[in-house]
């Protein structure tokens, strides 16, 4: 595939050298830390709403974790109900993924990832969904594709769907070993931020990502990091602290 027919928002393949791919190197570099210290390879990326940039983010750091020498990386799409990880990377739609992993005790997660050139990682698209994409969540299927790709990828990119409008996350959590919210500067409400963190287990939120920051400089994306939830939802939870 040529770089011409890679969406322009996968900084981490269209412009490398650009700032906001560098934004998305240190996020590396953190989550490439916090694995050192606490074994974490299974990273869930949330939002509190629908456009925050979730899925730009999640793919653009799975680019740059499959950067790293040797590094083995899986990019999953977890959101059933409207997954947008295959439109973005323009894979074909007829490309089984995850629900048909789930509804198919024979397919083989190994067979059905497969390799994105451009980006250097692997990815496990929707698929077809035939049934409620509740229901589907459920079932036990879930947990064994996860783990299966847990000992076989480094690091396993996990977009899954934003946390306060459905309650997809409360069953993905059981397998997720640290999550990072987005949130949309200037865009996504304080509320709505705050119910976010209500809602996700504080021990395994390891950080915010402030999306579209203009404060900081002219670029689109910035990211800033806290490992304390009273620093988030008090009054100075936009501020950068160094995570533990």
């Amino acid at each position: 595939m040529k770089p011409t027919l890679v969406d322009d928002r996968i900084v981490s393949v269209t412009a490398p050298g650009s700032y906001e791919a560098e934004q998305y190197r240190l996020l590396r570099h953190i989550v490439e830390q916090m694995r050192k210290e606490t074994g974490a390879r299974m990273l869930g990326l949330t939002s509190p709403a629908v456009g925050d940039g979730k899925t730009t983010t999640a793919i653009n750091l799975a680019g740059a974790l499959a950067r790293a020498r040797d590094a083995r990386v899986l990019l999953v799409d977890l959101d059933l109900r409207r997954g947008t990880v295959g439109h973005q990377l323009r894979l074909p739609p007829e490309r089984p993924g995850l629900a048909d992993l789930l509804v198919d005790a024979e397919r083989v997660l190994g067979e059905v990832a497969q390799p994105w050139v451009p980006g250097g990682f692997d990815v496990l698209g929707v698929g077809r969904v035939h049934a409620a994409p509740w229901d589907l969540m459920k079932l036990p299927r879930l947990g064994e594709v996860l783990d299966e790709a847990r000992h076989a990828w480094d690091f396993v990119v996990l977009d899954t769907p934003p946390i306060v409008p459905v309650p997809d996350c409360r069953i993905i959590a059981k397998w997720v070993d640290a999550f990072l919210l987005v949130v949309a500067a200037h865009k996504t409400p304080r509320r709505l931020a705050e119910q976010a963190l209500e809602a996700l287990d504080p021990t395994k939120l390891a950080g915010i990502i402030f999306n579209r920051d203009d404060a900081m400089s002219t670029h689109t994306y910035g990211g800033y990091y806290t490992t304390s939830v009273a620093d988030m939802t008090g009054g100075g939870w936009w501020r950068r602290r160094r995570g533990a």
